[in-house]
């Protein structure tokens, strides 16, 4: 089973290539219906079964589920409002044995969604939005077939009434709208059910959990990684990253400011001398820039001094306001992993003339333009660097509190000082940021965030 996703264009293209190999697109549409009525009968157990069907192979599919469900003792209705309107969905229609609908409202327990699949590229209107709107106001187990039919699939965008799906069952290869905002809000469990053709290599997927390691037996602290954070005018938020930092993996961690911190915690070292000086440390493995750093002057040349040193570094928060053509020529970009939320990232868009819609897109254009490593972070996080495009599963609704993003920016300096790779650090970064989230419960703060990554770290060794 893969975890690649693709367009719109791209599953066509795969499906073309299957049937051009051989197999044709009824025999496509069999192993779909049959492999989602498998998951359908499960949820079921033995409760009858309402399948909506559009007039498109998606609701080809729907009739192929109510028949392998009919053919296996359930009892089912379908619904369509309009008859099929391809060869292929006529084929299902054909061999559907039950009764249809064509102007009636779901009134089984279980509701599978096939009004519309993958392409729709328009608005959901009429009959169809007043069922969609049905099942959203009802209590039923609802199960979206392929994607959740009021959803553009390229984008995630809602193009109508979107009820919120238990389960959300992906045909062939996963989609981008799968893990993309706000669609993947609404899509429940996500399962894949593979129809047996070729998945090519989009160069984007779904992003895998890390597998740490713990220190090897000749270990010191130096070679696990002297992180320096960066300190400015706001001395809070470097001092979180820092907590989180200590709680990720790096064997040293020090944090560069002009304050005092009482508060710190005595196993961080605070170096408030000469910056230049600390900063030459040929010791230093990676560097954190950016949270509480400041806008001014001051603050824009403690940050081109980090960047004409060009090591490993994490620039987040106020780093990517300042953050321009100028200043990154100072930098070697392979080197450098930029934390952006939406704010920021269209800030850093602007700055370098990257012109696009949608997150996904300025995402992957910032990269090409920059060279840098992307983590657009939020509740659909986009990850691009290393020649692939990752995406993760939501985290924790808590996590939208002040401060949880100076901790995700210390966990991922952490682990850049650990091993130099700002791809694979912020991968490990967004699950331990997630893991941590989940084990702190809910309503906490930033402070208790970063106190919860270090029994997260046990779960990826």
């Amino acid at each position: 089973m893969t975890d690649a996703i693709l367009t719109v264009e791209q599953m066509r293209d795969a499906e073309r290539a299957a049937m051009a190999a051989g197999t044709d697109g009824w025999e496509l549409m069999q192993r779909a219906g049959r492999g989602a009525a498998e998951w359908v009968a499960r949820i079921a157990a033995g409760r009858p079964v309402s399948v909506l069907c559009g007039p498109g192979n998606n609701g080809g599919d729907g009739y192929v589920i109510a028949e392998t469900l009919r053919r296996g003792g359930l009892g089912v209705e379908v619904i369509t409002p309009l008859a099929p309107r391809t060869e292929t969905a006529q084929i299902a229609r054909d061999h559907y044995a039950g009764d249809v609908a064509s102007d009636a409202m779901p009134r089984h327990a279980i509701t599978v969604d096939c009004l519309f699949g993958y392409g729709l590229p328009r608005a959901v209107e009429g009959q169809f939005a007043d069922l969609l709107e049905y099942i959203a106001a009802s209590d039923c187990y609802k199960i979206a077939i392929d994607v959740p039919s009021a959803v553009e699939s390229d984008s995630g965008a809602v193009l109508g009434p979107l009820p919120h799906y238990d389960l959300t069952l992906a045909l062939g290869a996963w989609k981008l709208a799968h893990g993309l905002m706000p669609a993947m809000a609404a899509m429940g469990a996500r399962r894949l059910v593979p129809i047996g053709i070729d998945i090519p290599d989009t160069g984007m997927q779904f992003a895998s959990p890390p597998q740490l390691r713990a220190p090897s037996p000749d270990a010191h602290k130096y070679r696990r990684g002297l992180l320096a954070v960066v300190a400015g005018a706001m001395p809070g938020a470097p001092l979180l990253s820092a907590e989180a930092a200590m709680r990720s993996g790096a064997g040293y961690v020090k944090l560069l400011s002009e304050h005092a911190h009482p508060d710190a915690p005595a196993e961080l070292v605070i170096e408030q001398g000469d910056f230049a000086r600390a900063i030459d440390d040929e010791r230093i493995s990676a560097f954190l820039v950016g949270p509480g750093l400041g806008r001014d002057e001051h603050a824009c040349e403690r940050l081109a001094a980090v960047l004409e040193r060009g090591r490993p570094t994490i620039l987040d928060a106020d780093a990517l306001h300042m953050l321009d053509r100028a200043l990154l020529a100072k930098a070697d970009p392979a080197k450098l992993c930029v934390t952006p939320h939406e704010g920021e990232l269209a800030k850093l868009c602007d700055s370098f003339g990257v012109g696009a819609d949608c997150k996904l897109d300025r995402s992957r254009r910032l990269h090409d333009v920059t060279g840098m490593t992307v983590l657009a972070k939020g509740p659909d996080t986009i990850l691009v660097g290393d020649g692939m495009t990752s995406f993760f599963e939501r985290g924790s609704s808590w996590l939208s509190v002040a401060g949880t993003g100076d901790v995700l920016a210390g966990i991922a300096a952490s682990r850049l000082a650990l091993h130099g790779s700002p791809a694979r650090a912020a991968n490990e970064a967004v699950w331990l940021h997630h893991e941590a989230a989940r084990r702190a419960g809910p309503a906490f703060t930033a402070g208790e965030l970063a106190h919860a990554v270090a029994p997260a770290m046990g779960v990826f060794l």
